[in-house]
Protein backbone atom coordinates (compact mmCIF):
# COMPACT_ATOMS: atom_id res chain seq x y z
CA UNK A 1 0.00 0.00 0.00
CA UNK A 2 1.38 3.73 -0.76
CA UNK A 3 2.47 6.34 1.49
CA UNK A 4 1.20 9.83 0.98
CA UNK A 5 2.62 12.95 2.49
CA UNK A 6 1.90 16.42 3.40
CA UNK A 7 4.93 18.78 3.11
CA UNK A 8 6.31 19.36 6.42
CA UNK A 9 7.63 15.30 7.16
CA UNK A 10 9.58 16.07 3.67
CA UNK A 11 10.40 19.30 3.91
CA UNK A 12 11.94 19.27 7.51
CA UNK A 13 13.30 15.96 6.95
CA UNK A 14 15.14 17.44 3.41
CA UNK A 15 16.03 20.52 5.49
CA UNK A 16 18.40 18.18 8.34
CA UNK A 17 19.56 15.66 5.58
CA UNK A 18 17.12 12.93 6.75
CA UNK A 19 15.28 12.46 3.79
CA UNK A 20 16.89 9.18 3.14
CA UNK A 21 15.35 7.79 6.39
CA UNK A 22 11.51 7.66 4.85
CA UNK A 23 12.93 6.88 1.51
CA UNK A 24 14.01 3.65 3.62
CA UNK A 25 10.62 2.99 5.17
CA UNK A 26 8.59 3.97 2.86
CA UNK A 27 10.16 3.20 -0.68
CA UNK A 28 7.36 5.40 -2.47
CA UNK A 29 6.02 8.32 -1.26
CA UNK A 30 2.69 9.93 -2.72
CA UNK A 31 2.07 13.63 -2.31
CA UNK A 32 -0.83 15.96 -4.74
CA UNK A 33 0.38 19.01 -5.84
CA UNK A 34 -0.92 21.25 -3.27
CA UNK A 35 2.43 19.74 -1.59
CA UNK A 36 4.40 19.91 -4.36
CA UNK A 37 3.58 23.68 -4.53
CA UNK A 38 4.50 24.09 -1.01
CA UNK A 39 7.36 22.11 -0.98
CA UNK A 40 8.69 25.24 -3.37
CA UNK A 41 11.64 22.91 -5.17
CA UNK A 42 12.15 25.42 -7.94
CA UNK A 43 13.35 27.48 -5.78
CA UNK A 44 17.07 27.73 -3.99
CA UNK A 45 15.42 27.06 -0.13
CA UNK A 46 16.97 24.64 2.11
CA UNK A 47 16.00 21.34 1.12
CA UNK A 48 14.90 21.89 -2.09
CA UNK A 49 17.79 19.78 -4.39
CA UNK A 50 17.17 16.81 -2.35
CA UNK A 51 13.66 16.68 -2.93
CA UNK A 52 14.30 17.49 -6.34
CA UNK A 53 16.34 14.19 -6.70
CA UNK A 54 13.57 12.48 -4.98
CA UNK A 55 11.22 13.28 -7.22
CA UNK A 56 13.43 12.85 -10.48
CA UNK A 57 14.13 9.58 -8.75
CA UNK A 58 10.70 8.87 -8.82
CA UNK A 59 10.42 7.63 -5.07
CA UNK A 60 8.42 10.82 -4.55
CA UNK A 61 5.61 10.96 -6.51
CA UNK A 62 2.73 13.47 -7.78
CA UNK A 63 -0.86 12.41 -7.81
CA UNK A 64 -4.09 14.40 -8.25
CA UNK A 65 -6.72 13.82 -5.11
CA UNK A 66 -9.82 12.89 -7.78
CA UNK A 67 -12.54 13.62 -4.76
CA UNK A 68 -12.75 17.44 -5.04
CA UNK A 69 -15.86 17.58 -2.99
CA UNK A 70 -13.69 15.90 -0.12
CA UNK A 71 -10.95 18.67 -0.67
CA UNK A 72 -12.90 21.29 -0.38
CA UNK A 73 -14.72 20.49 2.51
CA UNK A 74 -11.51 19.79 4.47
CA UNK A 75 -10.18 23.22 3.43
CA UNK A 76 -12.68 24.35 5.46
CA UNK A 77 -10.88 23.63 8.73
CA UNK A 78 -7.11 22.51 7.19
CA UNK A 79 -4.71 23.99 4.36
CA UNK A 80 -4.98 23.24 0.68
CA UNK A 81 -2.42 20.45 0.99
CA UNK A 82 -3.61 18.88 4.25
CA UNK A 83 -6.90 18.57 2.65
CA UNK A 84 -5.28 16.91 -0.42
CA UNK A 85 -2.95 14.84 1.47
CA UNK A 86 -5.94 13.55 3.56
CA UNK A 87 -8.08 13.23 0.34
CA UNK A 88 -5.31 11.45 -1.72
CA UNK A 89 -4.59 9.08 1.05
CA UNK A 90 -8.88 8.31 1.33
CA UNK A 91 -8.38 7.67 -2.15
CA UNK A 92 -5.04 5.26 -2.63
CA UNK A 93 -6.20 3.24 0.40
CA UNK A 94 -2.55 4.57 1.88
CA UNK A 95 -0.68 2.26 4.70
CA UNK A 96 -0.13 5.96 6.15
CA UNK A 97 -0.50 9.45 5.92
CA UNK A 98 2.59 11.99 7.11
CA UNK A 99 1.18 14.46 8.71
CA UNK A 100 2.76 17.14 11.40
CA UNK A 101 -0.09 19.50 12.40
CA UNK A 102 -2.47 18.54 15.25
CA UNK A 103 -6.15 19.71 13.80
CA UNK A 104 -4.77 18.23 10.17
CA UNK A 105 -4.25 14.76 12.28
CA UNK A 106 -7.01 14.65 13.74
CA UNK A 107 -9.08 15.17 11.35
CA UNK A 108 -7.21 12.10 9.10
CA UNK A 109 -8.01 9.93 12.18
CA UNK A 110 -11.52 10.94 12.46
CA UNK A 111 -11.33 9.13 9.00
CA UNK A 112 -10.17 6.54 9.58
CA UNK A 113 -6.38 6.88 8.34
CA UNK A 114 -2.98 6.13 10.13
CA UNK A 115 -1.34 8.89 10.54
CA UNK A 116 2.17 9.25 11.47
CA UNK A 117 4.74 12.72 11.96
CA UNK A 118 8.65 13.74 10.99
CA UNK A 119 9.15 12.58 15.00
CA UNK A 120 7.15 9.45 14.07
CA UNK A 121 9.83 8.57 11.31
CA UNK A 122 12.42 9.11 12.72
CA UNK A 123 11.57 6.77 16.44
CA UNK A 124 10.49 4.21 13.64
CA UNK A 125 14.45 4.46 11.82
CA UNK A 126 16.36 4.40 15.37
CA UNK A 127 13.99 1.45 16.09
CA UNK A 128 15.18 -0.13 12.86
CA UNK A 129 18.75 0.62 13.75
CA UNK A 130 19.62 3.60 11.75
CA UNK A 131 22.66 5.36 13.79
CA UNK A 132 21.23 8.26 14.70
CA UNK A 133 20.92 10.55 18.09
CA UNK A 134 17.30 11.36 18.19
CA UNK A 135 18.45 14.11 20.35
CA UNK A 136 20.43 15.80 18.06
CA UNK A 137 18.36 15.19 15.43
CA UNK A 138 15.08 17.06 17.55
CA UNK A 139 17.23 19.39 18.56
CA UNK A 140 18.38 20.14 14.58
CA UNK A 141 14.59 20.26 13.55
CA UNK A 142 13.99 22.95 16.45
CA UNK A 143 17.23 25.24 15.36
CA UNK A 144 17.07 24.74 11.56
CA UNK A 145 13.20 24.31 10.97
CA UNK A 146 11.14 26.10 14.02
CA UNK A 147 9.80 22.65 14.34
CA UNK A 148 7.66 23.04 17.69
CA UNK A 149 8.31 19.83 19.83
CA UNK A 150 6.33 19.49 23.15
CA UNK A 151 9.04 19.06 26.03
CA UNK A 152 7.06 16.45 27.52
CA UNK A 153 7.31 14.54 24.42
CA UNK A 154 10.69 14.92 23.55
CA UNK A 155 11.56 14.09 26.65
CA UNK A 156 9.53 10.73 26.56
CA UNK A 157 11.75 9.77 23.28
CA UNK A 158 14.86 10.48 24.46
CA UNK A 159 14.19 8.43 27.57
CA UNK A 160 12.47 5.74 25.24
CA UNK A 161 15.33 5.46 22.46
CA UNK A 162 18.57 7.06 23.64
CA UNK A 163 19.26 4.01 26.05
Amino acid sequence: MPVVSNTSPILNLAIIGKLELLRNQCQQILIPPAVLCELRVNEDLPGAIVIREALSAGWVQIMEPENQFLTKALQRYLDVGESEAISLSLQVGASLLLLDEKDARSAAKDLGLRVAGVLGVLCRAKHQGEKISLKETMDTLRTKCGFRIDDKLYTEIISKYEK
